[in-house]
This record gives structure tokens, sequence and C-alpha cells, in this order.
């Protein structure tokens, strides 16, 4: 058995959030700076805010690295020792902290000013995103070629794709992907068109922060979203890292490039399950979640 720890991205925020972590100072420590760095009520957005409250990119991005970070230190205290990981979008950050790339609080640094500048570009330039269902990824990137405004952001799994763009860009591809005969199409609460070229000018700023932040070869291979291939190259894994704001999530990629490795099992370390449910559209791969006992699944696995 061969186990990759991943980790979900913006989308998989919930109240309640924070209730289950393992205790710790050091989850309450980190709170409390990325409630100072932020300059939010983080434990309150996640306990009683209201739905905008909690999809606010500047607040779910903080809450949603420090809580995938926990579960995956959980994870590796378990005594489960993965053989790589991987994080969808936001995700990806503490993937890169559980790997050793940087410090859990150098990564929050960055996945706040992150916020900030996505924040402050959504306003600037909106935007928004949709998933399609049931429809290849090839016939949704020939059917959009000829819009303007609007492109693939997340191939998440075979039959979900989500596209992203300016609102009225995201309107004309629906319509041209329901008469291609899309299943389904399911509007995303977000606040801008991220993973797209509207987020270019956020994506500048943040890659000369990266550049000047201090990278670390991995302890763990890394798969990426921009370049799903294992790496634990620093300098590698910072270039990869740079265009990752305006790039799409090659989570399907990720996934077979996983299978093809040996990796038989995807924990996922965060809230909720999307990430695991995703793994049902994969062969030969199964998903399971640190708060569904995947963590004590595997020990008992590990144990027979």
């Amino acid at each position: 058995m061969s186990v990759a720890l991943v980790f979900p991205g913006q989308g998989s925020q919930r109240h309640g959030m924070l209730d289950a972590l393992p205790q710790g100072d050091a989850v309450s420590r980190l709170l409390d700076a990325a409630e100072a760095l932020s300059d939010i009520d983080l434990r309150q957005v996640a306990g009683f805010g209201t739905p905008e409250q909690l999809a606010d990119t500047r607040a779910a991005q903080p809450l949603l690295y420090l809580t995938d970070w926990a579960w995956g230190q959980e994870a590796l205290a378990s005594r489960i020792a993965p053989a790589a990981v991987a994080g969808h979008s936001l995700g990806e950050f503490a993937a890169l902290a559980i790997a050793g790339v940087f410090s859990v609080e150098a990564g929050l640094e960055l996945v706040i000013e992150r916020s900030r500048l996505m924040a402050a570009r959504a306003a600037h330039a909106p935007g928004t995103m949709a998933a399609i269902l049931g429809l290849d990824s090839f016939t949704i990137a020939s059917e959009i070629a000829h819009l303007e405004g609007v492109w693939v952001a997340n191939d998440n799994a075979p039959g979900q794709i989500v596209i992203s763009g300016t609102t009225e860009g995201v309107a004309q591809a629906s319509t041209a992907l329901s008469r291609a005969g899309a299943r389904r199409i399911v509007p995303l609460q977000v606040a801008g068109a991220f993973h797209s070229p509207l987020m270019a000018p956020a994506a500048d700023e943040f890659a000369s922060l990266l550049r000047r932040t201090s990278f670390h070869d991995a302890a763990i291979p890394v798969y990426q979203n921009t370049d799903p291939t294992p790496t634990l190259d620093a300098d590698l894994i910072r270039e990869r890292l740079v265009g990752q704001i305006v790039s799409p999530v090659r989570w399907t990629e990720t996934m077979l490039s996983l299978v093809s490795d040996g990796v038989t099992t995807v924990l996922e370390c965060g809230p909720g399950g999307v990430l695991a449910g995703l793994t049902k559209r994969i062969d030969g791969l199964r998903g399971l979640t640190v708060e569904g006992a995947g963590i004590d699944e595997l020990l008992s696995e590990e144990g027979q």
C-alpha cells in the first residue's frame, strides 16, 4: 500500500472546521498569528460567520491552510509515511509546508498575502467560475476557444471541469456548453476569476514575494498544480508555484501521475472529503479522509 497526502483548497471551508482539529498549543499559536496578520477574527468566522464571511478569500485561505496543515501533521504523527503530497490550489501551500519546503509560519505569511492580492484583484476585475459536469476537457476547451473572457480553470476529474472568467464570458460559455451536452452546470460561490489570466496582476506581485522567500528541498515528493510530476527540488518547486494563480489546476493529471507512480490510496487532510470523492473517477485509486477515520483505517491495514 502506497499513500499520498492530499490537501483541499478554497471551497472546502465550512462552519465548525476548527472544532475537530487535534488540540495543541501549535494550532492555537498559529491561529493567533493568522488573526493578527489578516486582521480578521478567524475563529469567529469559522464558528459563527455568515456565508459571505466564510466565503471571503481573505478568511477562507488562512483557515484552510492551517486546518489542512494541522491534519497533515496528525497524519505524520500517526506514523503514516506518505510516498507523495499534493494540494488543490490553496491546498498546495499546506502540502509544501508538510513536505518541509518552508516553515508553517512562512507558509502562513505567503497564504495571507496571496489571499489579499487575489481579493484585491477580484474587486478590481470582478469575475466568476462554474463547474461543468458531464463533458470532457477537450470538448469544453473546443467549445469556449472562440469566446472572450473565459478559460478552463480546474480539471478536477473526468467529467468535472471548472471554467473561470468574466461574468459575461462564463455566462456565454455556460450556454454553449449546455447546448454541447453538459449534464449540469453549477455556478460557484467565489469572488473572482481564479486560475485565469484575469488574476495576472496578483500573480505578478505574488511571484516577487515567492522569489524572496526561502525554499528548501522537499522531504517528500511533491506533485504540483502547474506540473503534476514529482520533484524534491526547491528551485523548481518555487518556479512551478509562481504561475499557479493564473494557471489551471491539473488535478486529474495529478491523480493519474500518482497512480502511475504506484500510489494506491490518497488521504485527504482537511475539512470534508471533496478530493477523496474525486478519486472514485480514477481507476486504481481510493480516497480516505482524516475526518472519516482514514488514519485509523490505514494504520489498521498496516498492522494486518
